[in-house]
């Protein structure tokens, strides 16, 4: 038996999407302006899993100048059929709706396949028993858009050959409820001689919900499940420690046995710092429909699954710079939008990064590389080594929201000389809410938050303990609630020049982030 621990994948990992080839699971999920784009993860027990991978690896795959932290890839999704993973998503700002394939799910990945006359957003693909492929996708209704999010299932099929759509586009469901809103997220599947349709409804915040439909025909007419939304938790009320569930993926394990992953927040204090998280949960075949977690209705922290515990990889929470190069990276590791690689070198030192003149608040590459924040109790931290030679540089450590959302705590030169300070930008505007007049070379950095609080130490030359240079600091600012969006905060360190042109830089010897007991 394996040990399920709800969310089975902590952190920034929203709109899963799941495929099985005989014991193996792999799985899949959105990053939106973050590159590389849709990291890939592969478990034979929901217990371990290994991060393998990242499907977009190279900027012919994933343009992203420009855009905002919740553009770039939207809702992916994974399939296999007859000895290839096809991999189908949405760059909402880069040229729409596109297939990716690959014979290994650890890639390479091959060229965008983008499709002409694709509509909308969230695009799925269906195998039928006789190998006709099927795209299946979401967009405004057709004949009568009544609101904004009044949104419509539909359905084409898909040449393989020239990976291209052909025939006419069909409509097939526009959700479960009276007026429903955002349709979106469907998938497609066949299950003992019918097709069934599962959608998101509802929205991505309190509402958000799964439904199903189902169909003699893979082009309909599809009639709702009487239980609709098969799974939810609109009704448990704001308190409630797990909120905004749905957009779901099934899979049949090799047993027989059935299981659905999906999106889910964990607010603390009543905000969701750390985005869409993928959780997993069992799904039984009543009258010819699916229940999930039959008998609770709602995700569960823990569960017991019939699989044989398979031990992969550990990914510790310590990245050694001097242990990567540019074709080794661990591919926890993000930048923002497209990265100027040239400003990223790694050696005995570490990992120097080049002074950019851009700056986190703008929608551009900043010199920047960070991971995932996955608790609200969390320590992190660097060694930094760097010599700002003019006034405006600066270098250090970061817990980003997006652009107009983040705190940084930095070493540099201020007006009033060399400095450690921590400073808060929220709506675009920032503040400096502690600052420190040092000279060193050599700078340690810690960060660690205990529910919306965030603490921030600091170690300079030889100094045998942390000193504390703000404590308190309120992170509840750094949520999807206060600043909309789909993303969750990622840990990040980060040089600048701020708008100047400069050839300095800054050396990390490594970045340890470790989550704290409870």
């Amino acid at each position: 038996m394996s040990s399920i621990v709800n969310p089975i994948l902590p952190g920034f990992y929203p709109d899963p999407s799941i495929c099985a080839v005989g014991k193996d699971f792999y799985i899949v999920n959105s990053t939106f302006a973050y590159f590389p784009g849709v990291p890939i993860f592969h478990t034979r027990d929901f217990e371990h899993i290994e991060q393998i991978g990242n499907v977009l690896t190279r900027d012919s795959q994933l343009p992203l100048e420009g855009a905002k932290h919740s553009g770039g890839i939207y809702a992916p999704t994974l399939r296999y059929h007859d000895g290839t993973f096809y991999m189908i998503t949405t760059n909402v700002l880069g040229g729409g709706n596109f297939i990716v394939t690959a014979k290994n799910p650890a890639g390479p990945w091959s060229e965008p396949y983008w499709l002409k006359g694709a509509e909308g957003i969230d695009p799925s693909l269906f195998f039928d028993d006789d190998g006709t492929c099927y795209y299946v996708g979401t967009r405004a209704d057709h004949e009568l858009e009544r609101y904004y999010g009044d949104n419509e299932i539909y359905i084409s099929r898909l040449d393989l050959d020239t990976m291209q759509l052909t025939g006419d586009c069909k409509k097939l469901w526009k959700g479960a409820m009276q007026n429903s809103v955002w349709a979106e997220g469907p998938h497609l599947y066949k299950i003992n001689g019918y097709y069934y349709l599962l959608i998101a409804e509802g929205g991505t915040a309190a509402e958000h919900s799964i439904c199903v439909a189902r169909s003699q025909s893979v082009f309909g007419p599809y009639e709702g499940c009487l239980n609709n939304p098969i799974f939810t938790h609109r009704h448990l009320g704001s308190a409630y420690p797990v909120k905004n569930v749905g957009h779901g993926d099934l899979v049949q394990a090799e047993d027989g046995s059935w299981y659905i992953l999906m999106l889910a927040s964990r607010p603390c204090e009543g905000y969701s710092n750390l985005g869409r998280e993928t959780f997993l949960a069992r799904v039984e075949w009543e009258n010819g429909w699916p229940v999930v977690n039959p008998g609770e209705g709602r995700l569960l922290p823990k569960m017991q699954l019939p699989f044989e515990e398979y031990p992969l990889n550990p990914q510790t929470g310590c990245l050694r710079f001097d242990e990567m190069s540019p074709d080794r990276l661990d591919p926890r590791l993000l930048f923002l939008r497209n990265p100027n690689r040239e400003h990223y070198l790694f050696g005995e030192w570490g990992l120097r990064m080049k002074c950019s003149p851009i700056t986190l608040c703008e929608l551009s590459s900043p010199t920047w590389v960070g991971i995932r924040q996955t608790s609200f109790r969390f320590v992190a931290e660097t060694k930094l080594s760097f010599r700002p030679r003019r006034q405006g540089e600066f270098a250090g450590i970061t817990i980003v929201q997006n652009n107009q959302f983040h705190i940084r705590m930095e070493y540099g030169l201020a007006a009033e000389g060399n400095c450690i300070r921590a400073v808060i930008c929220e709506d675009g505007q920032e503040s400096v809410a502690a600052a420190q007049t040092v000279n060193a070379d050599t700078i340690q950095l810690k960060m660690m938050q205990y529910g919306q609080k965030l603490y921030l130490y600091y170690k300079a030359n030889d100094m045998d303990e942390y000193l504390l240079l703000a404590g308190g600091l309120y992170t509840g600012n750094l949520s999807t609630e206060r600043t909309w969006g789909f993303v969750g905060c990622t840990i990040g360190l980060y040089v600048t020049s701020n708008g100047n042109e400069s050839s300095n830089s800054a050396d990390f010897r490594f970045l340890v982030y470790e989550n704290l007991p409870v």
